[in-house]
C-alpha cells in the first residue's frame, strides 16, 4: 500500500492528529506493518513548531501522535477482522501517555501499533514512539467502533 491509511481511507479528516486534509495538522502517515498481523506502522518528522524546548518534541505532540496511531491501527483491525472493505469509524475511549524519556526534535520517530484486547466492539491498543531506535513513549487507549449516530461518524 502506497497511500497511507489516512489518505486512502479519510482523505477529507480535518483530525489535527492525522487528518490529510487539515494543512495546520500533524499530518501522520500511518500504514499496515508487514505481515500478518493488524499493527500499524509510521514514520514522523518533527518540526520547529513540535517542540516543549530546544531540541525535544512537546509532550502533548507525542500523546497526539500516539492517540491517532493507535486510532488507526483499531480501525485497521476491524477493517480486517469483518472483511470489510473500508475501516469504521473508531473514537478514543481513554488513553494512557508514559513519556518514559525526552525526545529529539532533531529527527524523524518511528510509531508502532499493535491490538493488545479485542471485543465487539472495542480494541485496546498498545502503541510505542522510538526515536533513533529507543522507546521514548509508550501509549495504550481503548478505541471504539462507532455508529452513525454519534458526532465523530461524519469525520471521514
Amino acid at each position: 500500500m502506497s497511500e497511507a491509511l489516512q489518505e486512502r481511507y479519510a482523505p477529507e479528516s480535518i483530525c489535527f492528529g492525522c487528518g490529510p486534509a487539515n494543512p495546520e495538522g500533524l499530518r501522520l502517515r500511518s500504514f499496515p506493518a508487514t505481515g500478518d498481523g493488524y499493527e500499524v506502522e509510521a514514520e514522523w518528522t518533527p518540526g520547529p513548531n513540535h517542540r516543549a524546548f530546544p531540541g525535544m518534541i512537546n509532550g502533548g505532540i507525542i500523546g497526539a501522535l500516539l492517540d491517532c496511531q493507535g486510532n488507526w491501527c483499531a480501525a485497521w483491525y476491524f477493517m480486517r477482522t469483518r472483511g470489510l472493505d473500508h475501516p469504521p469509524v473508531t473514537v478514543t475511549a481513554e488513553y494512557t501517555v508514559r513519556l518514559r524519556k525526552p525526545t529529539p526534535s532533531d529527527a524523524p520517530v518511528q510509531l508502532r501499533a499493535r491490538v493488545a484486547e479485542a471485543g465487539e466492539r472495542k480494541v485496546v491498543v498498545e502503541a510505542d514512539l522510538l526515536s533513533g531506535g529507543e522507546c521514548t513513549a509508550t501509549c495504550s487507549g481503548t478505541f471504539v467502533a462507532i455508529g452513525e449516530r454519534h458526532p465523530a461518524h461524519g469525520s471521514r
